[in-house]
């Protein structure tokens, strides 16, 4: 891509753009901000480092790039974390300089900026960005500062100090000394009082006076003052302010790499972008008018996962939909404007939207979905972070459910904290589309799903599906590292595999998913007790980006104010087996798989595999296509009967209520011969059934569970199951 890279003088700004070219990015412009007063050195800023600015006109000619610069006229109004347009806001006059760039060079797609560690700059450059239609570049984002340092130093940048204002920085003794020779005492300093080495805290600035970029001049500082802005005996402030200084022009060599192969036939020149406002055609907002006037009269299904009115799960798709892949847009505005009613029904918007899953019947038609996606799910609405999301492909037209299915977890409270780096950087893969890394709500971390991708570039990586496995569990880790915590604390992980692996890739699968977590599980035991997570694998028919795995991981997070009452008396509950005639026996053991947290989470997983269902319906000695040969209908009725006994059995002995479920899901394999409507019907009668017998379940008129059609299911890779019952409760 053809990168503008933002430029504060510094030395993270500088080695970001290394970074850059190092990834494949070419630097085609500068750009800058500074004081509107050329005689203030230092902004009270949340966003721009300006000491130093004075120099930062010489970098036009060192670079041979073109240098966009503006004077900053607004100020630091809107102080929340996420940024939201406003008037007068310093971030508003980075907009018009970028947009100006932008129009002056058509051809750029992307931003540089060296952010490290800050949110609160991060999400400003990509708010920025995305009103712009350019991508966020920040491949120093939560990398180790001293590994940083190291390299910046190693790789010959050479950097002054500018501004100092930490303990064990002295201003007249380190203002002006070049990082090289500050290195080891910075080290010190964070070992004794816990700075950052990079300045990320506000302890240190610097100045870039050379680097591999500048290939025609270095500059010469030659005088200047320390000018002393706080005499604190602990932690004294003070900047260096330039009073002159000269290019030391250098002699081309045309081996150092550098922009671009032409940047020697690049002219450089300063452009000061003026303006007061931002033209209103540039805000970006997406309206729902667009989706409200393409009307359907398609007919939407709907399920409600729980009857409890806090937390609960949402599932829509089409009935008797038409099977042209060509009108997944009408679909999904269907499917998305009856969620939207139904929120609304419980006084709730797409911000109360925890997490979502996308299934869609082609994925080819992935960009179209997004598009349409984005007009219901937008920034604006979910103020407080857009929603986590995974999206599979699904044979929904095999089984007639139209060509999109959402299922949409929702919570009351507005508790929720949410994880959106938009930045491509060397981190985790960056979530550019309208939704977010991971969701934290009440104790319970849903990460989105993750692909192999590397980070900085974006790709898949090689090397086949166990190598993506373990490259999306590394992303997965990075992105639980945010939250304090680690895929060793999880709870469930969902392995969906694409229907393209054979059965000794999935093998190779699951071997891979066993060996890494197992490592990381037992790594965790020495510091406290950590239970083993359920695994769940799905075979789907296709993945976004082609990709042969995506993984699903959710989290537990200790504490995060999560309390639940105590002393809530169980309502009494007649034994559903003796309604049922069904006996316990220790082979059912042996169908679930089951993790509980403390009394307040409970995770299950109900396998039922052919051999399973052969002896649940007394057919111990047929085979699968025997089988459902003969009286399908009630073989299908028999197995969700054995399934809710399992599932009721679960939450019975974890002291946990039926009114505690966030989402129950029911994954079938397509092969079974009985249509979609009539296994709904079946499940629905099964429940009805159930809670006639136990009052403590009530069951409305829309169903409190989710079908879901798969290639195949199960415990293991071999995806063997006929049905798998995936359940989630929440103490309340």
């Amino acid at each position: 891509m053809k990168v503008v890279a933002l430029v504060s003088g510094g030395k993270d700004s500088c080695y970001a753009m290394m970074r850059c070219i190092d990834h494949g990015h070419e630097i085609v412009a500068l750009a800058n901000l500074l004081p509107f007063d050329d005689s203030v050195d230092e902004l009270d800023s949340y966003m721009y480092q300006t000491v130093g600015h004075q120099i930062v006109i010489s970098y036009a000619e060192c670079m041979g790039l073109p240098l966009f610069r503006r004077r900053i006229r607004g100020s630091s109004r809107h102080q929340h974390l996420s940024y939201a347009v406003t008037e007068g806001d310093e971030v508003e006059d980075m907009f018009i300089l970028l947009n100006e760039v932008k129009q002056r060079i058509p051809s750029i797609t992307a931003v540089s900026s060296g952010a490290i560690a800050s949110d609160y700059q991060r999400l400003r450059v990509e708010s920025v960005c995305s009103r712009l239609g350019l991508v966020s570049l920040a491949y120093l984002w939560k990398q180790d500062q001293t590994f940083l340092l190291e390299e910046m130093i190693r790789r010959g940048i050479l950097a002054i100090t500018i501004k100092v204002a930490a303990m064990g920085l002295n201003p007249a003794k380190h203002l002006g000394q070049e990082l090289a020779d500050l290195q080891s005492h910075l080290l010190q300093m964070k070992e004794l009082y816990g700075i950052n080495v990079c300045g990320e805290g506000g302890e240190y600035e610097t100045l870039t006076l050379d680097c591999p970029l500048f290939r025609n001049a270095r500059i010469m500082l030659d005088k200047f003052q320390v000018i002393l802005h706080s005499a604190d005996s602990i932690a004294p402030v003070g900047i260096l302010h330039p009073l002159v200084f000269h290019l030391h022009h250098k002699k081309v060599d045309s081996s150092i790499s550098s922009c671009s192969n032409s940047c020697s036939e690049k002219m450089s020149y300063i452009c000061e972008v003026q303006g007061d406002s931002v033209p209103n055609y540039m805000v970006k907002c997406q309206s729902m008018d667009l989706a409200s006037d393409m009307c359907t009269t398609k007919k939407v299904n709907l399920c409600i996962s729980a009857t409890r009115r806090d937390m609960f799960s949402i599932g829509c798709w089409i009935q008797n939909p038409s099977t042209t892949p060509e009108d997944l847009k009408e679909d999904l505005i269907a499917i998305l404007k009856r969620i939207e009613s139904k929120l609304s029904e419980h006084g709730f918007d797409w911000v109360n939207v925890l997490y979502i899953h996308l299934y869609i019947s082609n994925m080819k038609e992935f960009a179209l979905a997004n598009e349409v996606y984005v007009r219901f799910i937008t920034e604006k609405k979910c103020y407080l972070g857009v929603p986590s999301r995974s999206t599979i492909e699904l044979p929904l037209l095999q089984v007639g459910l139209g060509n999109a299915y959402i299922e949409v977890l929702v919570a009351k409270d507005q508790s929720k904290r949410v994880l959106h780096v938009q930045s491509i950087s060397c981190w985790a893969p960056s979530c550019i589309g309208p939704y977010s890394q991971a969701t934290l709500h009440k104790e319970v971390l849903y990460l989105a799903g993750q692909l192999g991708l590397d980070p900085p570039t974006m790709m898949l990586c090689s090397g086949g599906p166990a190598a993506e496995l373990e490259q999306a569990l590394l992303n997965s880790e990075a992105v639980a590292n945010c939250f304090n915590s680690s895929i060793a604390s999880a709870i469930l992980f969902v392995i969906y595999c694409s229907a393209s692996l054979t059965s000794s890739q999935r093998t190779e699968v699951q071997h891979k998913m066993e060996f890494f977590i197992g490592q990381r599980v037992s790594g965790l035991q020495h510091k406290r007790r950590v239970s083993d997570p359920i695994f769940l694998y799905i075979l789907a028919t296709d993945l976004p980006k082609g990709a042969l795995v995506e993984v699903k991981p959710v989290l537990h997070i200790p504490g995060n104010g999560y309390e639940i009452e105590t002393g809530i008396a169980q309502p009494p509950r007649q034994e559903i087996a003796n309604k049922w005639r069904f006996e316990y026996s220790e082979w059912h053991d042996s169908c679930c798989q089951i993790h509980t947290i403390s009394g307040k989470i409970c995770s299950a997983v109900v396998s039922v595999t052919n051999d399973v269902a052969a002896k649940v319906c007394s057919k111990s000695d047929e085979k699968l296509g025997n089988f459902w040969h003969h009286n399908t209908e009630k073989h299908v009725k028999e197995i969700a009967m054995f399934s809710v006994f399992l599932l009721d059995k679960i939450l019975l002995e974890n002291e946990f209520l039926w009114g505690d479920l966030t989402n129950l899901r029911f994954y079938y394999a397509t092969n079974i011969p009985i249509a979609t409507e009539v296994l709904a019907d079946i499940f629905s009668g099964v429940f009805t059934e159930f809670a006639e017998v136990n009052k403590c379940i009530d069951i409305s008129k829309e169903p409190i569970f989710n079908l879901v059609p798969v290639i195949g299911s199960g415990r293991s890779a071999c995806t063997d199951n006929i049905i798998s019952c995936e359940l989630f409760a929440l103490k309340q």
